[in-house]
């Protein structure tokens, strides 16, 4: 089975097997949000437990 190319471009793996993601709303119609705001969703975090099986098998090649 190959990899999702979509899901290749969105996640990495870290190295305990967690998937790690970047922030949504980050990409236009910045004027409006807060300077805080915008700092905050430039970090990355790591995929919710509930949906880590589904983004592990999209990576799975």
């Amino acid at each position: 089975m190959k990899t999702k190319s979509g899901a290749k471009k969105r996640f990495t793996l870290t190295g305990t097997g967690k998937v790690k993601r970047k922030h949504a709303y980050k990409s236009h119609i910045l004027t409006k949000k807060t300077t805080k705001r915008k700092r905050n969703l430039t970090y990355s975090t790591t995929v919710d437990k509930s949906d880590e099986a589904n983004v592990k098998a999209m990576l799975r090649s």
